[in-house]
Order: C-alpha cells, then structure tokens, then sequence
C-alpha cells in the first residue's frame, strides 16, 4: 500500500522548505556583504609611525538592516592630521574615504552611487545616510578630488585663509608646507585675492612646482642660509598673513617677520607630530603681544554647514583655471601605510590618496 500524506506531514514539510529559504536568504545576505579587511593600530606610536604599529585585520559584516546600505572602498585618504589621532591597540584607523554602494536597503540610495565619509582605512562598511555625503556623477573631476581639492583639505585652506586672515588685497602672505594638498591651495587662494604669496617647502623640485602655479616666490627651506635671511628677501613688507602647517622653529621665524596686526592661522605643527620630548617652549609672548597680533589654531568641522559653498567656489576657480591641484596616487590597499609614511617624508607634492 501507498503511504498516505497526511495534512500534518504537509505542514512539517511546509516549515522545512520554509526554513531551508530563510536560512538560504540569511546565507546569501552574508556573502552579499561579506568580509572586511581593516588597518588597526597594533601598538602605541613611538616616533615616526612604523609598519609594525598597525595590522590588518578581517571581520565579517551582518546581514544589512532596513534603512543601510554596504559600501565598498574605491579611494582612502591619508593626512598628517592622522598622527595626531589617539588610538588604542584594536582599534580601526579613520579618516575620509570615497566608496561605492554595492547593496542598498535605503530608497535614498542605489548600487552605484559614490559616497565619500569618514569611513577610514577599511574595504567594506555597512552604514545609513546620516553619516555619507553623495557625490555628484555629473562633476567632471575624478572621485578622489572629494578627499583633496574638493574636500577636507579643500575647505581647510579656504576657511582657514578666508575666515579667520581676511586677507587684503596687496598684503604679503607666507606659507609652508606649501607643496601638500592644503598649503598650495592656500597660496591659489592668495593669490586670486590679490595678494603677494610666498611659499616655503622641502626640495628644489617643489619650489618650481610652486613657482609654475602662481607663487610669487618659493624657497626650499632645507638649503636656504636662515629662514630669516629667505623670508627678508621674499617679503621686502614684512608678513601681513601666515598660514602654518609646521610650527616649532618656523612659526618663531615667522613671526619676526611680521607686521602689526598681523594674522595668523595655525593649520597643523607637523614638525612636532613625531618627537620623542616636548619641545623646550621659546619666548614667543612678547613678539604676539608687541606686533598685536592675531594668532588662531582651527579645526575645519566648525565650518562643516559651509562646505558646500567652498565647494563651488573651489570648482569654479578650477574651471577657470586659477586653481591648479596635484594628486600622488598609490595603488592598493595594502601600501596605504607607505602612503601614509610618505606625508612625513616629505616626498608628496599636492594630496596624497590610495586607489583600492
């Protein structure tokens, strides 16, 4: 005789298949997104960041949620800045990075769209639209300008000049560092209000790199007789504006050079981020004190509402061609810390970015 189905075992087979879908569904979701790979910091820094402080990781991704999406890296950002950051063995290391979504539970976004965040130095990470920006496919620059020219270094030489120097048309402005991704925009920026630009950086190649975009003079500091001696002959009118992204001995140079009411915008101090021992403090007071001056350190995120303005304008001054900016790209995300490595090195001219 045949064996008979009956209407209970139809329903143990029901809830089997059903089970067998949900955990294919569950299976497929997991592969959709898949394993990261992440840079995290393996030891405490001591000096100049070596490879062996980092490690990369993996770690697998959940299943996304209603309302996230899964973004793969396409290009990462390194900055000095990044030196600066605390982070304890474990953790990932952050910083602005260009991804493309490759799955999608949000309406707002698709497979496809470019997103640039603070996603930091990982291949895949699943997030929602509160913490990503999407890019515009119609701008014609490549995407990774929205870690550089177009982006946080961008608009920290655009606020950090405009904002807080109010620059005049006429008055003499210094910058060093001046070859990176912030330092020669500053200098553009300058120049396009109308002012005279001197730059400073640390090879000879760098000088005609800054002379070839606008500035008015350059000087490499490493071979010039005194700083002094170069900033007299550069700025024949004293300094009016100072924007410094090294501190320590040039800040104190500078300063003697200054003219009264003098301002001065402190963007960084990378030739402090990597010493053993504090350095021993100089009696800068009284030089403040006597030329009056203004002296401001900033954070660019204060003006985080304002971006887009900078923005257009930035890309208008491109399009026009009074703004020149230059990328050194490495390839790979396994080489980012040689790209990080590199802005301490004082081999990159312009901004430095890691095309995964």
């Amino acid at each position: 005789t045949r064996p008979r189905i009956t209407l209970s075992t139809l329903h143990l087979i029901f809830i089997w298949i059903l089970n067998i879908k949900l955990l294919l569904s569950s299976i497929q979701a997991l592969i959709m997104s898949g394993i990261t790979r992440k840079w995290v910091v393996k030891q405490v820094f001591q000096g100049m960041p070596k490879k062996e402080d980092f490690e990369i990781i993996e770690e697998q991704l959940p299943p996304l949620k209603d309302g996230e999406l899964l973004v793969e890296a396409q290009w990462i950002s390194v900055d000095p800045y990044m030196r600066l950051m605390a982070s304890a063995p474990g953790e990932a290391r952050s910083g602005g990075q260009v991804g493309k979504v490759i799955e999608s539970k949000n309406k707002d976004f698709v497979v496809g769209d470019l997103v640039v965040s603070n996603f930091g130095w990982v291949t895949r990470t699943i997030c929602n639209e509160k913490v990503i920006r999407k890019l515009d496919p119609a701008t014609p620059a490549s995407p990774s300008t929205a870690l550089g020219i177009l982006g946080m270094p961008g608009a920290t030489a655009y606020f950090g000049l405009l904002e807080i120097c109010n620059p005049k048309p006429g008055e003499t402005l210094v910058v060093n560092a001046a070859a990176g991704a912030v330092g020669s925009a500053v200098g553009q920026i300058g120049k396009i209000k109308g002012m005279r630009v001197v730059g400073f950086a640390g090879s000879d190649e760098k000088v005609e790199y800054l002379k070839s975009i606008g500035f008015d003079a350059a000087y490499n500091y490493k071979t010039v007789k005194s700083l002094s001696d170069a900033l007299t002959e550069g700025c024949p009118n004293g300094v009016d504006v100072f924007f410094d992204n090294v501190g320590g001995e040039f800040f104190e140079a500078v300063l003697n050079h200054m003219n009264l009411f003098g301002r001065v915008s402190i963007c960084g101090c990378i030739s402090q981020y990597n010493l053993l021992e504090p350095p021993k403090v100089r009696p800068i007071s009284g030089l403040i004190l006597s030329k009056q001056l203004t002296v401001q350190g900033f954070m660019v995120f204060r003006w985080l509402s304002s971006w887009p303005v900078a923005f257009k304008e930035i890309a208008q001054w491109i399009a026009e061609g009074k703004l020149k900016y230059n990328e050194v790209v490495f390839e790979g995300f396994e080489n980012i810390f040689d790209a990080f490595l590199a802005l301490f090195k004082g081999t990159n001219t312009g901004k430095v970015v890691v095309k995964v």
